[in-house]
């Protein structure tokens, strides 16, 4: 059927799931790009930040029953100008075109979103595809040591070297439905 569901996350065990597997993913991403790192380069506390953000919606993907991936969003009411903190494919779901299967799912949710704003690294060149060749983001920002994320608080984003602590800032301007 591959009929995608976005079931919300309730319990802790989920919670804690969700945490293991966006660190897999994106550990595998970082390692395959610069090799082995031996911390994560998405730490806990910075999911936890993006679970606990002013109306922060947490979401656990699945087709036909079974957990492919999950995503964070964070919705403003009052301005319709939204924001996808954290989307991920499990690493045994990837390649099978769910990463777009969960951000259609999204964007259908919130249909009332004027425009939706994500971040990535720059050495992600997989999620700067799908970001902007699949879903229809743009580039909006370069982040680096010459023009800083107003939002970064430590020196770095997680636990990413600072000499590649690069981000592009994307937007995607909704049509009017």
């Amino acid at each position: 059927m591959n009929t995608i569901k976005l079931r919300p996350i309730i319990t802790v065990e989920e919670k804690n799931t969700f945490v293991s597997e966006i660190q897999e993913a994106f550990q595998i991403s970082y390692v395959s790009e610069f090799g082995e790192f031996e911390k994560q380069v998405l730490p806990a506390e910075d999911i936890e930040e993006s679970f606990n953000a002013k109306g922060a919606e947490a979401y656990i993907a699945e087709i036909d029953g079974e957990r492919i991936g999950g995503a964070v969003i964070v919705i403003d009411d009052k301005t319709g100008y939204n924001s996808l903190h954290l989307l991920y494919v499990k690493s045994s779901a990837q390649n099978a075109g769910n990463g777009f299967k969960i951000w259609k799912a999204i964007e259908e949710l919130h249909p009332e979103t004027k425009i939706w704003e994500t971040h990535t690294p720059y050495y992600d060149k997989r999620n700067i595809h799908f970001y902007v060749n699949r879903c229809g983001f743009k580039i909006v920002e370069f982040f680096n040591p010459k023009h800083k994320d107003p939002h970064q608080i430590g020196e770095t984003a997680g636990n990413i070297p600072k000499e590649n602590n690069y981000f592009f800032r994307f937007e995607k301007e909704m049509k009017s439905r």
